[in-house]
């Protein structure tokens, strides 16, 4: 994941990709970690959900947004999708080459996982995410002794983009989901899309705290912190001008950015496939 040639230019800006707005979880998370760096996001809210998409498309997506992200000179890209993630990192990475890191959000959560003392973990996500069982790979390759029930729960990244959370029509879903077999007796539940630290309170009302509920955009966060550091690109001077461009220009979005930032965001459409 280190590159060894990348030009030690601390003051370049850190990108931020996803399908729509569960990427913000991480971009916040990142700005509360590492405040005086520059963030430039990208969320494809024209593509939106990754998750039914196949995956030569969802490559051809992240390849192109990277090309982008890589025009504005970011120092580090963080695939804030775990669609994307499970599917394109290693197309990415490649692409990428020198010219800058690439963090996926899966491998900060599986190393986290894989150091607790956890016997079963439960792993939600788009069917995308839950049909590699890039989890469960990952996790055993660490902890052959960790049990990984998966569930695919396909609609609840739809109904955050929507808005609908933190309400009885979202508590209704994720109790519907949450109930099946499948999720019985784990000691931890990885919310394997960055869409769902969302709803992370109404899921830790279901199970009443009695299991520990994984928020990937808080771990990716740190080690991100951790790989900045340890490459000498930590940003000391203060650059707070953040940027925010989507493919698709929805109100959902610009409404859920209120959540994270003070400010308000200026969100710019931007056509990457005219």
């Amino acid at each position: 994941m280190v590159r060894k040639n990348i030009k030690n230019q601390a003051n370049r800006p850190i990108g931020i990709f996803d399908s729509g707005i569960g990427g913000l979880t991480v971009a916040n998370a990142i700005h509360e970690v590492l405040p005086n760096e520059q963030l430039i996001y990208f969320g494809d809210t024209a593509h939106m959900p990754y998750g039914d998409k196949s995956p030569d498309s969802i490559k051809y997506y992240a390849i192109r947004i990277s090309q982008f992200l890589l025009e504005h000179d970011c120092k580090i890209i963080v695939i804030a999708c775990n669609t994307a993630s499970a599917i394109a990192y290693e197309v990415v990475k490649d692409f990428v080459g020198e010219k800058a890191l690439v963090v996926n959000v899966v491998d900060p959560v599986v190393k986290e996982v894989t150091q607790k003392k956890i016997k079963s973990v439960g792993v939600i996500g788009t069917k995308g995410t839950i049909k590699s069982d890039i989890y469960a790979k990952k996790i055993y390759l660490l902890n052959k002794n960790i049990e990984v029930k998966s569930l695919a729960t396909p609609l609840l990244a739809s109904m955050i983009e929507e808005g609908f959370f933190n309400n009885k029509i979202s508590r209704t879903i994720i109790n519907s989901y949450l109930s099946r077999p499948r999720l019985k007796k784990i000691d931890a539940l990885i919310l394997a899309c960055t869409h769902y630290p969302l709803i992370k309170k109404e899921i830790q009302e279901y199970y009443e705290k009695n299991i520990l509920i994984i928020d990937s955009a808080k771990v990716v966060a740190n080690y991100v912190y951790d790989l900045l550091k340890k490459e000498k690109l930590l940003n000391t001077t203060k650059n707070l001008k953040q940027h925010f461009y989507v493919s698709d220009y929805t109100n959902s979005f610009e409404k859920s950015t209120k959540y994270f930032f003070k400010n308000k965001i200026h969100l710019e459409k931007i056509s990457l496939w005219k």
